[in-house]
């Protein structure tokens, strides 16, 4: 048994719990509550327990796209109060907890004043990291009305292209994820690093 499998076992008994969590009748809050907190200051992004409740109902993974998009626009909200209101404080302090060099900070100001609403579509649909966009749209005064419309169509399309996979293919991405586990874990983590590293280098 290689050292990446011994490692990765505990990361599948939480996917495999995941998916027993698509049972209990509290899994729709907890997507609401993933989705809600990533956007404006939780580090994990919802698609995994989106993947693991749509897999385990795919009949209603549309569903659970809607719910997923709502809740994080409406955290993207509270980020972008965050920078408004708490820019000195507490938008201040999560800087410092994802971005302690300004390294990303002074991209996306770059990135909004070549690019405007694009820059934010763009963080709503990639791995780029989105709550430092929804921080900084606050911090920089960005509109709030085509911060709300991109959001929603950025967000929406990405969570409604993995509902719109697990309601077709529910049960054989399901399959596929078992054979290919630790693949899988690698890829999101490379997904999630690579939104830092894509606005560090840009």
């Amino acid at each position: 048994m290689s050292a990446f499998r011994v490692v990765s076992n505990p990361l599948k008994g939480l996917y495999l719990k995941m998916l027993r969590m698509a049972e209990h009748p509290r899994a729709e809050a907890w997507l609401v509550g993933v989705s809600f907190a990533e956007a404006s200051f939780f580090p994990i992004p919802p698609d995994p327990l989106l993947l693991a409740l749509g897999a385990g109902k795919p009949k209603r993974s549309l569903r659970y796209a809607a719910l997923t998009t709502v809740a994080s626009v409406l955290g993207a909200l509270l980020g972008y109060a965050i920078g408004v209101f708490l820019m000195d404080s507490l938008g201040g302090w999560l800087l410092d907890l994802y971005d302690p060099q300004r390294v990303v900070w002074d991209r996306i100001v770059a990135w909004y004043q070549e690019y405007g609403t694009l820059a934010l579509f763009v963080a709503a649909l990639t791995p780029i990291p989105y709550k430092v966009f929804t921080i900084a749209s606050g911090a920089l005064a960005f509109p709030i009305l085509p911060f709300v419309g991109f959001s929603v169509l950025g967000r929406g399309l990405r969570f409604f292209t993995e509902g719109l996979l697990l309601y077709h293919f529910g049960h054989p991405i399901v399959r596929w994820i078992d054979r290919w586990f630790n693949w899988v874990v690698l890829g999101f983590a490379v997904l999630a690093v690579g939104g830092f590293l894509v606005l560090a280098w840009l």
